[in-house]
């Protein structure tokens, strides 16, 4: 997505922004690094438990820092998540392991990124979650496509309860294999403007914008990669998803 055209009309105004966590140092920084941008940050809290003493306006956008147990912070996020769903929440951490990725993903992160990442790269994708993009390091984002993390279910709900048919479920594992229209018509033996009704259609029941977010739904409700109709697709096809996450986090 290019937000270039539309970021300075819709969300270069300033955003109201809470810092989460308990390293002040870390806070202070991060504080610095985003004076002067949109980002406005209004309030802080050390712990989500503390966030009824801050300002009775709810934030627009919520850093919160990942320190040692996960575990809390997945409660943490869960709590955001249905305190405020609409405002969405990034992750920053030092953990590169895609199983944490994946819990904070299943937790209701809308971005999960590391604390060595550009003063630039941040700026362009917190604009990204604000829009709705699930954002992620791409090595990551290599490991969820790759199916490398071992994610279960989403809040224990079941791939069956979203209605999706057979020949969608069956296009959602081609998406986690990273491939194109073209390719999954020629597995499936349909045209591509079936692969395409059927695309829409799946989008739809599972909520999710495009292509990337579809692979990483299904990596999150159990769907591991490989077709169980078909042949193991070469591993650079598995890129594709991969770069579109990559592309998206350096866009500005």
């Amino acid at each position: 997505m290019d937000i270039r055209g539309m970021g300075e009309r819709n969300i270069m105004s300033e955003v109201n922004t809470l810092l989460i966590g308990r390293n002040r140092l870390f806070l202070e920084g991060l504080k610095s690094l985003l004076r002067g941008s949109s980002f406005d940050v209004r309030s802080e809290a050390p712990c989500v438990g503390d966030l009824e003493e801050i300002d009775e306006t709810p934030p627009e956008l919520i850093l919160i820092e990942l320190r040692d147990d996960l575990a809390d912070l997945v409660e943490d996020l869960r709590q955001l998540r249905e305190d405020l769903p609409e405002t969405p929440v990034v992750v920053l951490t030092d953990e590169r392991d895609p199983r944490t990725l994946a819990g904070c993903l299943n937790a209701g992160a809308a971005a999960f990124l590391l604390k060595d990442i550009s003063l630039e790269a941040l700026i362009h994708s917190l604009k990204l979650a604000m829009l709705g993009q699930k954002v992620m390091p791409t090595e990551l984002a290599a490991a969820l496509i790759n199916g490398a993390a071992g994610v279960q279910a989403v809040g224990g709900k079941s791939v069956e309860s979203y209605g999706l048919s057979d020949r969608e479920m069956e296009i959602l594992r081609c998406l986690v294999n990273g491939d194109a229209n073209k390719v999954i018509a020629n597995r499936l033996d349909i045209t591509e403007a079936t692969v395409k009704v059927h695309m829409k259609s799946l989008l739809r029941k599972i909520k999710a914008g495009n292509r990337t977010q579809a692979a990483i739904w299904a990596l999150n409700h159990g769907l591991a990669p490989g077709l169980p109709f078909g042949e193991t697709p070469e591993p650079r096809v598995a890129v594709s998803a991969v770069k579109e996450v990559e592309m998206s986090q350096m866009m500005g």
